[in-house]
């Protein structure tokens, strides 16, 4: 079964809907230019409704003891999605990492990062990320058939996904943006029909 992430909530209420929908993993994001921004305390408080998924921190180019402290508080993984190095997310704790790569040309993914829990594949953009642009799904191929544990995102929404699916066959798939109203509300129609196309993909 394809892992399903949905990201950049915000809101208990729409938490509390992605855990009914019984998702995989559930992200918060910690980097303070981000419009879904969550302060530490704040998201202390939203990781109190999350019952069942995995939770992701996402953060960018964080100190080490920001990325420990995000454990501490409870959060289960963290996602680096800035330039963070091998060597930094060893000193985390690499088996607790997910490590997203925006795919623009030329970019490269170490075969160490395969001792991560998963890498992300995002689309090629100047943001961290929710830009809402696809990603290389070709490229995301290719990590698959390399070996890696790839979740794929950018762009992603409950009409792309069986096609990305079908094309890429990821470990996983990640959504923000795709299941919105506006950045950090989310559509809770919209979430169903995400995690419905997810896990009809490969049956069509």
């Amino acid at each position: 079964m394809i892992k399903i992430k949905l990201c950049g909530f915000t809101r208990e209420e729409d938490i509390k809907k992605a855990v009914s929908l019984k998702v995989d993993y559930l992200g918060i994001i910690l980097y303070p230019k981000s419009p879904r921004y969550v302060e530490m305390d704040r998201a202390v408080k939203l990781l109190k409704a999350v019952r069942g998924p995995k939770r992701v921190a996402v953060m960018v180019n964080p100190t080490l003891e920001e990325a420990k402290e995000a454990l501490r508080m409870g959060f289960d993984l963290i996602q680096l999605h800035g330039e963070e190095s091998l060597d930094f997310a060893k000193e985390i704790g690499i088996e607790r990492v997910i490590k997203a790569f925006r795919s623009c040309p030329g970019f490269e993914v170490q075969k160490e990062w395969k001792k991560a829990h998963a890498v992300l594949l995002d689309a090629c953009s100047e943001s961290y990320g929710g830009s809402g642009k696809r990603s290389d799904w070709s490229t995301a191929k290719e990590l698959v058939e390399r070996g890696f544990r790839v979740i794929l995102a950018g762009g992603l929404n409950s009409e792309s996904v069986r096609e990305a699916i079908k094309a890429v066959k990821p470990f996983g798939v990640d959504v923000s943006s795709g299941i919105e109203i506006s950045p950090g509300i989310k559509d809770h129609k919209k979430m169903e029909e995400f995690v419905h196309a997810v896990k009809n993909a490969l049956g069509d």
